[in-house]
């Protein structure tokens, strides 16, 4: 791996009976990047976000983050590498405050030696909550309603603002702005935008690829559990997009090819 890559998936194959839904995928992210998962439905991006995600145990290949393997693994264990993760379902609890969302199995607890068995200091978590939510400019009334009571843009920000708030690396986000209205679409993608100047990776779920275009570096497509190629997020790309999604041969610009060169000239690594 080159010095600023920071993920690497490397042949990673997983197959359910004798369905292959990811057949030898290999791609890098590198730091402070955002790259574009892109593909029609069925073409495995949900299961390979799994699979980095340590929900889904590859049946081959391998996952490193810092160079370092990464194995199948709780929530909990994944954030703890710097890993984050918005799915397409949210994953929050309706009848739980914004603070208890956010913190979700890991409320700040005291005394900590005890972990689970300590006393959740709700006082600490809610400040932290706030301080959070300032920090990455998402506009809450009030902490303590229930999730539950809230509109489609605010939960959505809640999901994605859950899945940044502790990541020190890399936030996967599924469709982070699925069913959203306009101004509603706008807010998670300034978050979006927001999160390589904290320092942190990104891997996108999108259909959308105006929005693709808008945020992301660069598009990994997959169809049918293949790497169709990748591509750069520019509007030159937009056809050479689409025909990679659908299975044609994309015509790219500025001489590019379906694997473009990576930073200091380097190519996509096959290892």
């Amino acid at each position: 791996m080159t010095a600023d890559v920071l993920l690497q998936v490397d042949r990673v194959t997983k197959r359910f009976g004798n369905h292959a839904a990811l057949d030898a995928i290999s791609f890098t992210v590198r730091e402070r990047e955002i790259v574009a998962l892109l593909g029609d439905n069925g073409a495995g991006k949900s299961t390979l976000v799994k699979c980095v995600a340590g929900v889904t145990r590859p049946d081959e290949g391998g996952i490193y983050l810092d160079g370092e393997r990464m194995h199948a693994g709780s929530q909990a264990s994944r954030r703890a590498h710097g890993v984050g993760v918005v799915y397409q379902d949210l994953a929050l609890f309706d009848n739980m405050s914004v603070a208890e969302n956010l913190f979700a199995g890991s409320e700040p607890r005291w005394p900590r030696r005890l972990g689970a068995l300590g006393i959740v200091q709700k006082r600490a978590m809610l400040e932290e909550a706030r301080s959070t939510f300032q920090r990455l400019e998402v506009k809450i009334p009030n902490l303590k309603t229930p999730v539950g009571l809230l509109s489609g843009g605010q939960r959505q920000a809640i999901a994605v603002a859950k899945g940044i708030a502790f990541a020190r690396k890399i936030v996967l986000l599924d469709e982070p702005t699925a069913a959203l209205g306009l101004r509603e679409r706008g807010n998670v993608l300034r978050l979006v935008r927001q999160l390589p100047h904290n320092g942190v990776a990104v891997i996108l779920i999108s259909h959308n690829l105006e929005e693709v275009i808008a945020v992301a570096d660069r598009c990994v497509i997959l169809r049918q559990g293949k790497l169709a190629g990748e591509v750069a997020a520019t509007p030159a790309n937009h056809e050479a997009m689409v025909s990679l999604i659908v299975g044609g041969q994309p015509a790219l610009t500025n001489g590019q090819t379906s694997q473009p060169p990576l930073a200091n000239g380097q190519t996509s690594p096959n290892p």
